[in-house]
């Protein structure tokens, strides 16, 4: 995992940003053009400047290619978490690897004591990623997010937690 640059943009929008199966339960809708990809990496990376919230690039190791990307959203003593993975990878380890890593992580820093992340009742896969990646399901947050590509009305979401 690394900072992501504005290099990357041709990547994530061939590896996932346009595939309506990745994005089924994201909170964006697919990306149409490059240029909405650099948008959104140069906010990114400002938002990893500031300090307010961290995007990293998941990459492969054999050529630096970015495959998905994992957020955090930094609270005054937790941390919300997302992700996204491209699916020709899905299935390998990856983002069970890179959630663990970024969750281990966060939770050394001395003043985060909790990590969460929310995923779709219908999303079994990002449910699966976060338990192998020893999250707790603590609960059902009914109505909680709308995804756009699946649903315009709040869909129930599970919580789940890792704290210290």
């Amino acid at each position: 995992m690394r900072w992501p640059v504005i290099e990357d943009a041709q990547a994530i929008f061939e590896e996932y940003a346009t595939d309506s199966e990745v994005t089924r339960y994201m909170t964006w809708t697919p990306h149409k053009d490059v240029k909405s990809v650099v948008d959104y990496l140069s906010n990114a990376i400002d938002r990893n400047k500031s300090g307010d919230a961290y995007s990293w690039a998941l990459t492969t190791p054999r050529d630096n290619r970015v495959i998905g990307m994992l957020g955090a959203r930094v609270g005054s003593f937790m941390t919300n978490i997302g992700y996204v993975l491209g699916r020709k990878h899905w299935g390998q380890g990856y983002m069970p690897e890179a959630v663990s890593w970024l969750t281990e992580w966060l939770l050394q820093q001395p003043d985060m004591f909790r990590v969460w992340a929310v995923c779709d009742t219908a999303n079994v896969s990002s449910a699966r990623t976060l338990e192998k990646s020893k999250f707790e399901r603590e609960g059902l947050l009914r109505r909680w997010t709308i995804h756009p590509n699946c649903s315009l009305e709040p869909r129930d979401c599970y919580v789940y937690g890792r704290a210290r």
